[in-house]
């Protein structure tokens, strides 16, 4: 009937997000074990290199891979130089036909994913500066032995090149989608605050009819007193007439003030505030829309105040067009009740007989905020939630005597 209502939070909410933040490091380690056996046998098998060398250069080579998850750069700076140091000791081996020089395999695809990973964690500049270092040492070790590269050296600085540029793509479009995610947080924050100020000032602008009315008859009394009670002393004309001044420039402040409220360009709505005695007819057209509701209003409520009994008007009326929007066809009965200290409204729907779409997929989102803000106005309180059967319930209690500062909300 109102609202939808946010759901909580899975449960396994945290454990899926620590399995996903583990992830990374899990792979960091396979690819270290992968890649340390491979890079070391590679330097033993294909280009020769003695146990003590080569063991070194595997580790410095691969080894790093460990930090790739949480320090890519502090990798790279340990891997890059490694595999320089790496191409100048294998020129002093002997060139073999199968060689690839100055990058051997196992070597150059850890690097590359080392790239990878260092295009999703660090910005475009870094990766600019990180691929012209790779380019100016595989372009100066293919000048210092052209006859042993053999081409090769442009290998890496192009696989870098593909490798960053899709590792920052994928930044980009990731950094792009939290950034949305948090506007639009902040969008429905600030939504949520306009909808609770516009709800606030009409709610200031209605009640400003009822307020007038007491300052006008504060006025009119202040003033016909001299005239209805000829016995009065001079001094208690004078304080009349000064009650009556007093009265008359409140009343002035207030126009003021629904100015301001109405905005500009708004123009004041000239027919009088509804009350209780008009929920009969409110009942009515709703019910010649379709919906099947029913009235029940208490005999003797009393004298009730122009606030209450305006907030109970407002409370049913958003009630009803709530259940119009969200659950057509339902069957609600509205009641209204008083012990003499409050006011009691409830209203009550069944669930639709049939599941249909609701007629307006987004509503205004005004309905619970200002039945909430009327409640509050009158320092009484609101129930509003679903039932078990899949109808909902809205009950608020007005207090028929005016709050003091204890009791406010």
């Amino acid at each position: 009937m109102t609202e939808p209502i946010p759901a909580s939070a899975p449960a396994h909410t945290t454990g899926s997000r620590r399995w996903t933040s583990f992830l990374p490091q899990a792979a960091a380690v396979l690819l270290t074990v992968l890649f340390l056996p491979v890079t070391l046998a590679n330097l033993l098998d294909q280009y020769g290199l003695g146990g003590a060398v080569a063991t070194t250069l595997a580790v410095t080579q691969a080894g790093p891979l460990l930090l790739m998850a949480h320090r890519p750069l502090w990798a790279w700076w340990i891997v890059f130089p490694a595999d320089v140091a790496g191409a100048l000791v294998l020129l002093g081996q002997p060139a073999r036909e199968y060689d690839v020089w100055p990058w051997p395999p196992a070597p150059l695809i850890a690097h590359l994913f080392l790239l990878l990973a260092l295009a999703l964690r660090r910005s475009r500049r870094v990766l600019v500066a990180v691929w012209l270092a790779i380019g100016a040492a595989s372009l100066i070790l293919h000048l210092v032995r052209a006859d042993r590269s053999d081409g090769s050296a442009l290998l890496l600085p192009l696989c870098a090149a593909v490798v960053l540029v899709i590792g920052a793509a994928v930044r980009e479009r990731r950094v792009a989608q939290r950034r949305l995610a948090e506007q639009e947080t902040v969008s429905e924050a600030e939504r949520a605050r306009r909808t609770l100020l516009e709800e606030r000032a009409r709610i200031a602008r209605e009640l400003h009819d009822v307020v007038a009315h007491h300052m006008s008859v504060i006025t009119v009394q202040a003033d016909s007193a001299p005239y209805r009670l000829p016995e009065l002393s001079d001094e208690a004309r004078e304080e009349f007439g000064t009650i009556a001044a007093s009265a008359r420039e409140s009343l002035a402040e207030m126009r003021r003030l629904l100015v301001v409220l109405r905005g500009d360009g708004a123009e004041g709505e000239r027919a009088p505030q509804p009350g209780i005695d008009r929920l009969q007819q409110l009942v009515e057209s709703t019910v010649r829309t379709g919906l099947p509701a029913e009235l029940s209003l208490a005999a003797g409520l009393g004298d009730i105040p122009s606030a209450v009994d305006l907030s109970a008007y407002r409370i049913v009326q958003e009630a009803l067009a709530n259940v119009v929007r969200h659950a057509p066809g339902a069957r609600t009965r509205i009641s209204v009740t008083s012990d003499g200290g409050q006011l009691t409204v409830l209203v009550v729907n069944a669930p639709p007989e049939q599941r249909v779409s609701p007629l307006e997929t987004a509503g205004t989102g005004h309905g619970l905020i200002g039945m909430r803000e009327r409640v509050r106005l009158t320092g009484g309180s609101l129930d509003a939630g679903p039932l078990p059967d899949g109808g909902f319930r809205v009950a608020a209690r007005l207090p028929l005597s005016p709050a003091g500062p204890d009791d406010a909300p």
